[in-house]
């Protein structure tokens, strides 16, 4: 009995001891060389002609020479063209919409969560499946943005960046610039967790009937 009681405990524990990184939430510019289109970030804008994807940068060049935060090993800057400061939006205010997916395909959507870091030019707000979740404010400094339980879904779920450029008549570029410092969730148990746990319990139950019979 105690024996059998062990297994099941362990069964119990393997229930919740399968949490992990959440793939697919990557940095911006990760992996990714200066120049190169990051194509894990797709780039809309209503205001003005961009590409699927935006450009990695590089520093030693305006305005990655004192005005936004340096690049790192760990991330870097995205431009929605090729030359990193072209200036933009030179009268009306563009909008650019960046945007990331995962999938929790295969795992527990309800015990999912990160947090991050992100910095823009000029500003953002963070959305995550559409609900609000960060705003930056500037790119000098970082902003912090965090989901929890209850912001995912199974299946593909949806980070979105959505950046205001304010319109300036010259040297006006802009930029996004992400970074996740942590993520988990939970592995959905697998079937034989289950009939494993069932059967324990069917086992516990029947040896509870005959030690009451005796």
């Amino acid at each position: 009995m105690k024996k059998l009681a062990l297994v099941l405990a362990m069964g119990l524990a393997s229930l919740n001891a399968y949490a992990v990184d959440i793939v697919g939430l990557n940095n911006t510019g990760a992996g990714f060389a200066a120049g190169a289109l990051d194509t894990n970030y797709a780039l809309s804008s209503t205001t003005t002609t961009v590409g699927a994807n935006g450009y990695v940068t590089a520093n030693g060049s305006f305005p990655l020479a004192g005005d936004w935060l340096a690049n790192t090993t760990t991330s870097s800057w995205l431009t929605p063209t090729a030359t990193q400061g072209e200036s933009l939006d030179l009268t009306v205010d563009g909008i650019y919409t960046w945007t990331t997916t995962f999938d929790l395909t295969g795992y527990d959507a309800a015990t999912a969560s990160f947090n991050g870091q992100f910095a823009a030019d000029n500003a953002a707000l963070a959305y995550l499946n559409g609900n609000l979740i960060g705003t930056s404010n500037g790119f000098t400094s970082w902003s912090s943005f965090s989901a929890t339980a209850g912001g995912f879904v199974a299946g593909v779920n949806t980070l979105s960046f959505v950046l205001t450029n304010q319109a300036q008549s010259f040297g006006n570029p802009t930029g996004l610039r992400v970074e996740f410092l942590t993520s988990n969730v939970a592995a959905v148990p697998e079937a034989d967790t289950y009939a494993l746990m069932l059967a324990g319990f069917g086992l516990m139950g029947l040896v509870a009937r005959r030690k009451n019979a005796a």
